[in-house]
């Protein structure tokens, strides 16, 4: 039986995850749909325009991990590239968001209609949607996620056997087709995936319910503001403030120094 955390939750009490659980599978095969069916051009586009990036989290050696997705601070891709008048030079003879729309609304209808439910019915809720995939041999060094006004949700689309594993604080967590992994990951944290084949989760990223909506609402807005300044690009989900601070290093060091005492 699974153990809960302060930094690893029990999905089934977010149950406005409900909806996008139940439709996995669909959510999968749009996935691989896309993978398998979309030009070259269209795959490019989705990584330069619809994928989050990232300068300051660091991977050991070269393997990597890309990402895209329709839903980014409570806002549909076309919408957030228009609010924030984000410039894409490679595209500059291109009407991006409408290319972004088309691209959404062709390979991801039922996901976006199960992310639309979903805000519909909770005041938005869901701030971030993006489909995450490991490559293979990807080792990311430990970092932390500055986001305390959301957790992370994981759903696991195409989870390979083996050693695929999220390390937070003393524990190894992994994921299962299916099923959510919900993480507060503004724990110190490192994923890696050692097997030969990728792996690919549906990240969701949601309002902590804890907390006043007011407050979060605020605080995201003055996070994303920041973010945004430092990197267009990040959509507002990664920035400066996810470097591990040196005292969450002694933490993560001593947390796995005891477990190390224990297992000799």
């Amino acid at each position: 039986m699974t153990t809960f955390t302060e930094y690893n939750l029990d999905p089934k009490q977010f149950t406005f995850l409900n909806h996008l659980q139940e439709n996995w599978q669909v959510i999968r095969d749009e996935f691989t749909n896309f993978k398998n069916q979309a030009s070259e051009e269209e795959l490019q586009f989705s990584l330069d325009v619809m994928g989050p990036k990232n300068k300051t989290i660091k991977t050991k050696g070269n393997s990597k991990y890309s990402a895209f997705g329709v839903l980014f601070q409570g806002i549909f891709i076309e919408e957030y590239i228009r609010v924030h008048q984000i410039k894409y030079p490679q595209y500059d003879l291109q009407d991006v968001p409408e290319k972004a729309w088309k691209l959404r609304e062709r390979y991801f209808p039922r996901l976006s209609s199960a992310i639309g439910k979903t805000n519909e019915l909770t005041d938005n809720i869901l701030r971030n949607v993006y489909f995450g995939t490991f490559h293979p041999g990807l080792d990311v060094k430990l970092h932390v996620n500055y986001n305390p006004h959301t957790n992370r949700g994981y759903l696991g689309l195409i989870v390979p056997q083996g050693d695929v594993a999220m390390k937070i604080c003393h524990d190894r967590l992994y994921w299962h087709e299916g099923e959510f992994l919900v993480l507060d990951h503004s724990y110190p944290h490192c994923p890696h995936n050692y097997t030969d084949y990728d792996r690919t989760v549906l990240v969701v990223d949601f309002f902590k319910t804890d907390k006043p909506r007011a407050e979060v609402n605020k605080f995201e807005q003055e996070l994303v503001k920041e973010r945004m300044q430092e990197n267009p690009y990040s959509l507002g989900v990664f920035g400066k403030n996810d470097k591990v601070p040196a005292e969450d290093f002694v933490k993560y060091g001593l947390s796995h120094q005891l477990e190390w005492e224990k297992a000799l």
